[in-house]
């Protein structure tokens, strides 16, 4: 029975894997004006702080997944988004301050251009996009951003690979967790 559920659960990722972004969801939620962007520019150039931009970044993620899962329009996600600039702003600053950086935080959402991105086989075409701006310090350093709708996330480890986070994987690996 246990061999069953396990090949029904792994039928049912593979067929949302597959045909996930070619339903009207993905056909919608994938055109250039349906992404809501995030942006985290580090202070400076400086080794330290471009090492405390993907702290913020981790702890950015984890805290915007739970406010952006549910939504099922860019409307949704950016309203959510909007509601929680303050404590976009205070997570920024908590994860500076326990790392020895007080220079603070700033979240706004704002309309930007931005080039044509290409991951495995999703491309982000170039145009403006509407996206949450999060400043670290002067925000005068290099950048790292990904998509925060839809929940497609891109993260850049160490070793330069792609990861592509999935809600839908995580929600099914709790229940078979849980």
């Amino acid at each position: 029975m246990k061999k069953v559920c396990i090949i029904f659960l792994l039928s049912i990722i593979i067929s949302l894997t597959v045909f996930g972004f070619s339903g009207e969801f993905g056909q919608t939620a994938l055109k250039s004006g349906e992404y809501l962007r995030i942006h985290i520019r580090a202070d400076s150039n400086e080794a330290e702080a471009q090492a405390v931009k993907y702290l913020v970044r981790d702890g950015l993620v984890d805290y915007l997944t739970p406010i952006v899962a549910e939504c099922e329009t860019k409307t949704q996600a950016i309203n959510g988004v909007r509601e929680n600039l303050f404590g976009i702003e205070k997570k920024a600053e908590r994860i500076l301050s326990q790392n020895g950086f007080f220079y603070g935080a700033r979240a706004s959402l704002k309309k930007e251009s931005f080039p044509t991105r290409v991951y495995g086989d999703y491309t982000l075409p170039a145009g403006e996009y509407t996206a949450l701006i999060v400043e670290l310090g002067e925000g005068k350093g290099d950048n790292w951003w990904c998509v925060v709708y839809p929940p497609l996330c891109f993260a850049a480890p160490s070793g330069g690979n792609v990861v592509y986070k999935s809600k839908i994987l995580e929600i099914i690996e709790n229940w078979k967790n849980g």
